[in-house]
C-alpha cells in the first residue's frame, strides 16, 4: 500500500495494489474509488485532502509490515507555508 500526497493539487492518493485502473466512481463528494478489470478497488483518491485528513501525522497501529518505507519527505511548515494551507487546530 502506498500513501502519495500532491501539493500542487491538495489529492491524496492510496494505492492499495499495484493493478492498472479501469474504472473511477466518486463515491462522496471529493472521493473516488479506482477499480481494476475485476471490479476490485485499487485506489482511493481524496481530493483537498489536507481539509480533511492531518498530513502531518500518519500512525501505522497493529498491521504486519514486513517493509516500512519513507520517500519524498517534506517538513510540515514548508509543505503548509508553500502551499498556503494551514495545519487543522
Amino acid at each position: 500500500m502506498i500513501f502519495q500526497y500532491y501539493p500542487d493539487t491538495d489529492m491524496l492518493y492510496i494505492k492499495l495494489v499495484n493493478r492498472v485502473s479501469t474504472e473511477s466512481e466518486e463515491v462522496a463528494s471529493g472521493i473516488v474509488l479506482d477499480f481494476d478489470e475485476q471490479n476490485q478497488v485499487i485506489g482511493i483518491e481524496i481530493e483537498d485532502a489536507s481539509t480533511f485528513v492531518d498530513l502531518a501525522r500518519l500512525e501505522v497501529s497493529a498491521l504486519p509490515i514486513a517493509n516500512l518505507i519513507v520517500s519524498d519527505r517534506v517538513p510540515v511548515e514548508e509543505q503548509h507555508g508553500r502551499h498556503g494551507h494551514r495545519a487543522p487546530a
